[in-house]
């Protein structure tokens, strides 16, 4: 049987039609449909939601299509209570839409801590300390006392706090601190005559420090001896606590040093 041209035309246009057909659903299944649905829901960008309250989180996030679950409630200070911390995942990633954003706020409520023990610590060592424990510093106040630096009371709200007792992580602490003079005046003490062992004895019992020690040359004393002083003693000259007093010393070692200071 013998197929006319138009027949065969025909075949080869219905074949084509359906071969166009075939790669126009196969472009269209991968190009277009599967495209839309994996992308469907994620043009949203993660907000930022530092420092937000838990009463704005609800809405905010419904009005974007996401929601949110409380990983974690830590306390810190200087910060609101029940506010956002951190998140993940971070603001400005994309996600789909219905995405669970996982967030850490502050506690509502301060953890008690023990006061600690800060009388006759260094100042450094008691702000670290205070800071170790999440407490905070508060004013410090000099007041006179040989002990420089030294922490002499510790102070909660205005009043002598003793140690271990509780209180609110975060709570100021104020300190009063050793100036390293102190405002007591009395007379210079004579230690010329005294060897340098006797006048360090003395000026320690006079809450004094020894400074520089300068040896000099004198047959007519034994080695050791201390033969000058500044300031001198005597003629009403006074001298307040933890102040220096520099020893003229016969025949005074090189290695001799002058009392070390606190820092």
């Amino acid at each position: 049987m013998k197929i006319s041209t138009n027949s065969s035309t025909d075949l080869f246009v219905h074949i084509s039609l359906v071969v166009a057909l075939v790669v126009a659903l196969f472009l269209g299944f991968f190009f277009l449909y599967l495209p839309f649905t994996t992308n469907h829901g994620q043009s949203i960008t993660v907000p930022d939601l530092s420092g937000m309250s838990v009463q704005q989180l609800e809405d905010y996030l419904d009005e974007r299509n996401l929601r949110y679950e409380v990983v974690d409630c830590t306390f810190v200070v200087g910060q609101k209570p029940l506010t956002v911390i951190r998140q993940n995942p971070k603001s400005g990633l994309r996600v789909k839409e219905d995405r669970k954003i996982y967030v850490y706020i502050t506690a509502l409520n301060a953890p008690n801590v023990k006061m600690p023990q800060l009388v006759d610590r260094t100042k450094r060592s008691a702000e670290a300390e205070l800071a170790r424990l999440g407490l905070r510093l508060g004013e410090i106040k000099y007041v006179p006392d040989p002990a420089q630096n030294s922490v002499m009371t510790q102070m909660y709200n205005g009043r002598p706090i003793t140690p271990g007792t509780l209180i609110p992580q975060g709570s100021k602490i104020d300190l009063e601190v050793g100036d390293g003079i102190g405002n007591t005046e009395f007379d210079v003490p004579d230690v010329v005559g005294k060897t340098l062992e006797e006048a360090d004895f003395v000026l320690k019992a006079s809450s004094l420090k020894r400074g520089l020690v300068m040896p000099v040359d004198d047959p007519t004393k034994p080695p050791g001896t201390v033969v000058r002083q500044n300031p001198e003693a005597g003629a009403g000259n006074k001298i307040h606590v933890g102040e220096v007093i520099d020893l003229w010393v016969v025949g005074g070692s090189p290695d001799t040093q002058p009392e070390q200071q606190n820092e």
